[in-house]
């Protein structure tokens, strides 16, 4: 049980990554409503994260922020109903110029607890740990 335990929560990982990339705002609210999301003391529950997002994340014609969230580096433990995650991301950045670029990298910690049809998020804490240049991604900076 434990090995689809870790693949489950490996692809709520992933998940996430995925729905931001695309722009699917509403789906990462969707996967925190059960949950908090933010850095230390600045934590967003549930659909609040769908907003915030909608109105800083700056969208391209395709209807996406032009990303690719990479998440590395997960070690996972459960403990029954519970479980942690910690995990490196790193945020890449391709301009319609076709320029890539790193705007930002850190760690994630995660909680997650066993629902009746699977797992779900209950904390996601963001360290930014390495910060480029977010203009192109973020109508404010909150790092500075």
């Amino acid at each position: 049980m434990a090995h689809t335990d870790h693949r489950q929560i490996e692809y709520l990982l992933y998940e996430y990554a995925r729905r931001v990339d695309a722009g699917d705002f509403t789906g990462v609210g969707t996967m925190f409503e059960h949950g908090t999301f933010g850095t230390g003391d600045a934590r967003l529950a549930g659909r609040e994260i769908a907003d915030v997002l909608r109105s800083t994340v700056i969208l391209y014609d395709d209807g996406t922020p032009r990303t690719r969230h990479v998440t590395t580096n997960v070690a996972i433990e459960v403990d029954g109903d519970n479980a942690t995650a910690v995990s490196y991301f790193t945020v890449l950045q391709s301009m319609p110029d076709g320029a890539i670029q790193t705007i930002v990298a850190g760690h994630y910690e995660d909680a997650f607890e066993r629902a009746e049809h699977g797992w779900r998020f209950t904390s996601r804490i963001v360290h930014s740990n390495l910060v480029g240049d977010v203009s192109a991604h973020l109508t404010v900076n909150p790092f500075t």
